[in-house]
Formats: structure tokens, C-alpha cells, sequence
């Protein structure tokens, strides 16, 4: 359990550096940086963001979950503000970076963590 909790970690912030690489306005310093932000982010996705897409559950709905593009964007430059080494310049940013974060590490955790017979690291 700690193990998978361990490498999903690490995968994420994985994610995190290789968007800051492809996307402008979002910089990391360094891999450590993108370790503290991955934390960062689960706990403002955690908190601040169970609130908020609680709060705007019927926009999301009338929106058919566009809305939640931009809420995701906005916890990712709240999380940019707390974590040192780690910055999102612009909603734009923010926007084209949440999207591929989510993508990428979605990715990434399928070939990592496929089912027993297919797995190709654990």
C-alpha cells in the first residue's frame, strides 16, 4: 500500500515537471520542487477544491462539466501560490496545464499500474 501510494507520488510529480516542460508559463525549479507541489495540489484539490465544485455543482451541470476546466485551473495556480520553486504565470497557463496534467498522469498511472497480468512495474 505504501509502495503504490509511493510510486503514484512520484508519477505525478513526474507528470508535473514534464508539463512545465511542454507548456509556457509553468516552471518548476527542480524535480524536488514538482515533489513538493504534487503534495501541494492533492491537498488544495483536497480542501479548497471539494468546496468549490460542491459550490458549483449546478453552473457544472448547466455547463455539462466545462466548468470544471476552469475550477481545476484555478486550484492549480492556488497551489502554484503556496508552493516555493513552483509557478503558473497566466489563467491560460493554468487552463492548457491542468488539462495535461490530468491527461499525462492519467497515462502514466494506467502503464505503471495495469492489472496483475499486464503490469509492467507493479
Amino acid at each position: 500500500m505504501l509502495l503504490h501510494i509511493l510510486v503514484s507520488w512520484f508519477v505525478s510529480a513526474l507528470a508535473l515537471w514534464i508539463v512545465a516542460q511542454i507548456i509556457p508559463g509553468i516552471e518548476l525549479r527542480s524535480f524536488r520542487a514538482a515533489l513538493v507541489a504534487t503534495v501541494v495540489i492533492a491537498l488544495v484539490n483536497g480542501t479548497i477544491g471539494v468546496i468549490l465544485k460542491f459550490l458549483a455543482f449546478p453552473l457544472t451541470l448547466v455547463t455539462l462539466g466545462l466548468f470544471l476546466l476552469l475550477i481545476n485551473a484555478f486550484l492549480l495556480k492556488l497551489a502554484s501560490v503556496f508552493t516555493p520553486g513552483f509557478s503558473v504565470r497566466g489563467f491560460l497557463s493554468a487552463l492548457l496545464g491542468s488539462v495535461v496534467l490530468t491527461i499525462l498522469t492519467s497515462i502514466m498511472r494506467d502503464l505503471v499500474f495495469l492489472p496483475s497480468r499486464e503490469r509492467l512495474f507493479l
